[in-house]
């Protein structure tokens, strides 16, 4: 049985600069290591510590793994000081992951903010995968200027697959920039879906997941098809610290993805 206390020693193969505050760091385990979409792991900087993060990569290729870290604390400045071939922990994954089931058939609605589209990216290339299965995927993304928007050369690319629909937005433009300008809370009007068959799946910074969640129980969203990755919560990820406790839920045993409908009666989710 396997410790799960016991890291995988991973190598950082590459590493890819995705904004100013963002990195992607591509891992090869010494093992294959499978996961969940919408699962999360530790990694461990070896004598440093260690840190929760979602894989953005494809849950379908086992022998890597893609971690898009921001860089907003002591285990995570410390890894975008780092340089290749370093070695890593990597303990898990952990959690439940995205309900694929409950999303069959539907029109799927994904609205990332910032750094939030990384465990998204995951999601999608599950969804590419077996787009079949689903109705439509609309993408709806967010960042706070042209230079911090992610996958930058990706979100083209996913916007010409078959039964796809991508918009993006930015809070702050620039001379160069020529989409949308706005909060991601302005490209949620007149959506190519129809309501009767839709779930949404939201990922971003906490003040955003509050407004894109008010805004999609505006537009017609029940509360039961409105799923939210929870992803600032999670720490020791296995429900012992009690740092992830949200009403009667852990987030890292419970989650990190939820319903609207399992939290919106408890008056902190958003801190």
């Amino acid at each position: 049985m396997k410790n799960i206390y016991n890291p995988t020693e991973a190598i950082v193969e590459d590493i890819i600069v995705e904004s100013p505050t963002i990195k992607t760091f591509v891992l090869k385990p010494r093992e294959q290591f499978e996961f969940r979409t919408g699962q999360f792991i530790e990694l461990t900087l070896p004598g440093i510590g260690e840190a929760p993060f979602t894989p953005s990569s494809d849950p379908n290729i086992k022998d890597k793994i893609d971690v898009t870290i921001m860089n907003v604390g002591r285990v995570t400045s410390l890894l975008h000081a780092s340089s290749k071939n370093i070695s890593l922990g990597l303990r898990g994954p952990f959690g439940l992951g995205y309900p694929l089931d409950k999303f069959e058939g539907k029109d799927i609605l994904i609205v990332g903010g910032g750094v939030g589209l990384a465990p998204l990216r995951s999601l999608l290339f599950t969804l590419f995968a077996q787009i079949d299965k689903y109705n439509k995927v609309v993408l709806r993304y967010g960042a706070r200027t042209p230079d911090d928007i992610i996958y930058k050369e990706s979100i083209p690319q996913w916007a010409k697959k078959k039964k796809v629909d991508v918009v993006t937005t930015v809070d702050v433009g620039s001379p160069n920039w020529k989409g949308n300008v706005g909060l991601v809370t302005t490209i949620l009007k007149d959506l190519p879906i129809d309501l009767k068959k839709a779930v949404s799946v939201v990922c971003g910074p906490p003040i955003m997941m509050k407004f894109v969640t008010l805004k999609l129980l505006d537009v017609g969203f029940k509360p039961q098809d409105i799923y939210l990755s929870m992803e600032k919560n999670m720490s020791c990820g296995l429900g012992k610290c009690g740092h992830c406790r949200m009403g009667r839920y852990y987030v890292c045993k419970d989650g990190p993805v939820f319903t609207y409908e399992q939290l919106k009666d408890i008056h902190d989710i958003w801190d």
